[in-house]
């Protein structure tokens, strides 16, 4: 099942609505359940409600039905109550944190390192990145991410797969300028992650087929920068897997319905495939040319996220955005 969130003026949730496979079609589903964040909390009883209209949609069966490119489509989650954002990629994890000269955490393969993000209001697909400060140092970071229902305190990494409902793409924007001081204060990030971006349509894992294998998503997260190729690192190579991404973030309480769990940027071993944020370009720059040449985005850049299953098919829809001068 494919679900999306239309703006809805008298809702802060939005509209939800199911898509169609093809993400050509859509149709209302708020007869059912207004919006997606209440579908989570009801899931077992309004699944089977939303799986038959999802699939008259399919079968071309519903006169209601209008094409996508006409929605006005929020993140398809528009705001939840939690998001914990994961940093499975163990070569990311190295390339920033040398960076910023810090030391790798001695437990690097086997605690996954994870910070609670911004989930109160999510940027739309489209919407503009504000920019205050240039020195800020704005970044894009491409990311997969899973939406679970209620999870409880203590869960098993295997147990904590079962958990999962929804698989989302994810701008996780950084302020890369604004770390390094904030870090080094010893309480983690705030100011340095602002708000986030969600694609704007949510999946079932089984829509991914044999993509999804072993708690990863195996399949190369495509993105562009200024409208170039940038990067289409693969997500499938997860050191740690969402179950085990879950667990972690459930070990000492429980997580409500709608969690949001990140897999932080997706990002692969083998440079050729490119990367997922600006902060590993310039490491590489420096590493393999001895001077970073690529700058953080400034206003008027643009970057552009999808991800394709093996057909060639668009799976999410398009994160697509651009940097405005926040007045």
């Amino acid at each position: 099942m494919k679900l999306g969130t239309l703006t809805l003026d008298s809702s802060l949730d939005g509209e939800l609505c199911v898509v169609s496979r093809d993400l050509k079609l859509a149709a209302k589903a708020s007869h059912i359940v207004p919006s997606l964040r209440e579908a989570l909390e009801k899931w077992d009883v309004v699944f089977p409600q939303l799986d038959v209209l999802y699939q008259k949609l399919n079968q071309a069966k519903l006169d209601s039905s209008f094409p996508v490119s006409k929605g006005n489509w929020q993140a398809c989650l528009p705001r939840t109550w939690m998001f914990a954002d994961g940093s499975a990629f163990i070569h990311h994890i190295k390339l920033v944190r040398l960076a910023r000269k810090a030391a790798l955490p001695e437990t690097l393969q086997t605690v996954p390192l994870m910070y609670q993000a911004e989930c109160g209001e999510f940027l739309t697909p489209t919407q503009d990145i504000p920019q205050i400060d240039f020195a800020h140092g704005t970044d894009f970071e491409g990311e997969v991410g899973v939406i679970t229902s209620k999870v409880p305190m203590g869960i098993s990494p295997e147990e904590a797969l079962k958990k999962i409902r929804l698989v989302v793409l994810i701008n996780d924007t950084s302020l890369r300028g604004l770390i390094p001081e904030e870090l080094a204060q010893g309480f983690g990030f705030f100011q340095s992650k602002p708000a986030k971006s969600l694609s704007p349509f949510a999946v079932t894992v089984d829509e991914l087929g044999s993509d999804w294998r072993d708690g990863r998503v195996h399949l190369p997260l495509q993105v562009k920068y200024n409208s170039k190729f940038f990067g289409k690192a693969n997500a499938g190579q997860m050191h740690f897997h969402f179950g085990q991404l879950i667990a972690h973030a459930a070990r000492t309480r429980n997580l409500v319905a709608g969690s949001l769990i990140g897999s932080g940027t997706v990002s692969n071993e083998d440079t050729s495939v490119g990367s997922s944020c600006l902060a590993e370009k310039r490491m590489l720059e420096q590493i393999n040319d001895g001077r970073i040449q690529t700058s953080f985005m400034k206003v008027d850049d643009t970057v552009e996220i999808w991800m394709e299953n093996s057909a060639g098919q668009n799976i999410f829809g398009n994160i697509a955005q651009k940097v405005s001068k926040h007045a």
